[in-house]
């Protein structure tokens, strides 16, 4: 299944992508699924970012080759963060450069969406609180996460959490699915989610244990290495095998 969520008549609506068309939602999804009989062409809507989160719930350093490119030792556990739901933005949206930083990053990732409210999950449950997984750039002022104590500056600005296009469970993560983000059409980074150091059951069992995710929240799995700065006007697209572009211009 496809979901996708966007405005129809200025009102946020859920919805099934089929062939071209959305056969829209009663509910949000991770209430119940049930169509309402209406339809519209996929092409003709606006876009929101496929989640409704409390809270987005981020892994720093879960590929091998990102830790070592940031000269930082291998955890021994995953290092988790949080972005606000104030950073969530949309595929095509605008992402505004942060006017205090000098070096604004790319970090593509591969994120999912919470199905309900997950509170101590086993690894062996994760797949039943996962509702589908989506693109997600963690847009990073690079400067400023390196100057400040803790990340939540660097990574919290309004707009630094571009996320979909869709959402879908139709892809397993660990069968292992091609992640890749390009600049202004350059490949940057390219690696496969058979590479993650903690896989997504372990993650939900680890956030889990500390903190509540609640329906509609984003937990986003770490980038490969190859993160660089962007520029005012460039164009920066993340692309996951069997999910699609989130596409991105910097302002």
């Amino acid at each position: 299944m496809k979901l996708v969520k966007m405005l129809v008549n200025d009102e946020p609506r859920w919805g099934i992508l089929k062939d071209g068309k959305v056969d829209l939602l009663k509910k949000a999804p991770y209430e119940e699924i049930v169509e309402s009989g209406e339809r519209v062409d996929y092409d003709e809507t606006k876009l929101l970012a496929p989640c409704d989160p409390t809270k987005i719930v981020a892994i720093g350093k879960n590929y091998y080759d990102h830790a070592l490119e940031v000269n930082e030792p291998i955890p021994d556990n995953p290092t988790i963060f949080i972005k606000p739901s104030t950073c969530l933005n949309v595929h095509l949206g605008e992402v505004e450069y942060a006017p205090l930083s000098k070096r604004v990053d790319y970090e593509g990732e591969l994120a999912f969406v919470v199905k309900k409210t997950a509170k101590k999950v086993s690894a062996a449950n994760a797949a039943e609180y996962i509702l589908g997984y989506t693109c997600l750039n963690d847009v990073t002022a690079r400067d400023i996460q390196k100057s400040d104590a803790q990340w939540a500056r660097g990574k919290g600005y309004d707009g630094f959490a571009p996320v979909g296009p869709i959402l879908t469970d139709e892809v397993d993560p660990s069968a292992g699915i091609e992640i890749s983000t390009y600049l202004n059409g350059e490949l940057k980074q390219h690696s496969n989610t058979d590479k993650l150091m903690w896989n997504i059951p372990y993650l939900l069992e680890f956030i889990t244990e500390c903190m509540t995710l609640l329906p509609g929240d984003v937990v986003t799995t770490g980038t490969p290495a190859g993160i660089g700065p962007m520029e005012r006007g460039d164009r920066v697209e993340v692309r996951i095998e069997g999910i699609g572009s989130l596409i991105n211009v910097i302002k």
